[in-house]
């Protein structure tokens, strides 16, 4: 059995589980920052890396404590390394290696998009199904279409060419004024609207495994705000927020905008499963959480469709631990200097530099 402390701090969330054998859950602590950044409208880098620096000791005592768990009981320390906000990953790297460094134990630099796939193993009655396995990953920051050809190996087919889809929900909901984050308020408003009340483009790309969200939001911003022909285009770019025209009806901006941003990545699922001939669709991040996008896949698909529990859509440790799992039996061990990294694809040589 392994047992293995995991870390995240790749955005805005400050995590710390402990996850034996990639399947059990004895601690998962997550302090969340979003009244803090509710204020911006989105995540503020600097507010986000100063709020896990300040947190950061406390989570991991905290599921420390709850797992009743000693460091010598542990197998080794995971650690997001990336890819997320720079100044927020140093901060649980730095932790997760000086943790290391006192402790003795092996440290397991993981990739965060790895994670995401991971959480479908900590659902209850989760069995295995044979590969390969399409993994869709959508969040605030990723909108990723993966071929999982098995444990630690994957093709990336597509993805975002502009806006992840959580953050084209993000925007969408502070130009209508609702509050942040932007998925479960437009979730919500939209339970009331009318989605055929808007036509909505669906963008087509290059590549049918591709997604785009930044034409679907700038249609929904002139739809619904005055586009005042006096002001020239720089005037315009320096408000700080855009009026709502008078006859918006938020619901149905809401529901209209909704259907066409789960029907883009719908497709592209679809496109990906037909293609290369998927035992399973696995859907995950903050986006996956959406009823709509989870009934629309299991009506176009023909194959299961695997989500995970609500409370891992959203960026957490236990995500981290699983994943550190597979990829501690695999022999990977990274070094004590390992670098927090922005940018990291997540494909077959994703480990290379260890």
């Amino acid at each position: 059995m392994t047992t293995i402390l995991a870390i995240e701090t790749s955005c805005d969330e400050t995590a710390a589980a402990i996850i034996s054998d990639g399947r059990t859950i004895h601690a998962n602590i997550v302090a969340s920052q979003i009244d803090l950044h509710a204020q911006y409208g989105g995540v503020f880098p600097e507010v986000a890396s100063r709020a896990h620096t300040e947190s950061i000791s406390a989570v991991v005592g905290q599921a420390m404590d709850e797992a009743d768990l000693e460091y010598s009981q542990l197998d080794a320390i995971a650690v997001t390394q990336g890819p997320g906000l720079v100044g927020s990953l140093l901060v649980g790297v730095g932790f997760a290696k000086g943790l290391a460094l006192a402790t003795g134990l092996p440290l397991l630099g993981i990739n965060h998009l790895e994670g995401h796939v991971y959480s479908q193993w900590l659902a209850d009655g989760f069995c295995e199904p044979a590969f390969p396995i399409i993994a869709m990953i959508v969040s605030g920051g990723h909108s990723e279409l993966l071929l999982m050809r098995g444990h630690g190996r994957y093709q990336r087919l597509g993805g975002t060419i502009d806006d992840a889809a959580g953050e084209a929900f993000d925007k969408v909901g502070r130009t209508l004024g609702l509050p942040f984050p932007g998925g479960p308020a437009i979730e919500k408003a939209a339970q009331c609207g009318n989605a055929s009340a808007y036509a909505f483009p669906r963008a087509k790309t290059d590549s049918a495994y591709d997604v785009s969200f930044s034409g679907l939001k700038t249609a929904v911003m002139r739809a619904v705000t005055l586009q005042p022909k006096d002001r020239s285009h720089r005037q315009r770019r320096a408000e700080n927020h855009a009026q709502l025209r008078d006859d918006v009806h938020i619901p149905d901006v809401a529901a209209a905008f909704q259907a066409a941003a789960t029907d883009t990545l719908v497709n592209a699922a679809y496109c990906g499963a037909r293609d290369h001939a998927a035992s399973a669709l696995f859907v995950s991040g903050g986006v996956s959480a959406n009823k709509l996008l989870r009934d629309k896949l299991r009506d176009r698909l023909e194959l299961p469709i695997h989500t995970p529990p609500l409370f891992l859509c959203s960026d957490n440790a236990a995500m981290i631990g699983a994943a550190a799992h597979f990829r501690y039996l695999a022999g990977l061990r990274s070094r004590l200097d390992i670098e927090a990294r922005a940018r990291w694809m997540l494909s077959e040589d994703v480990y290379a530099a260890g």
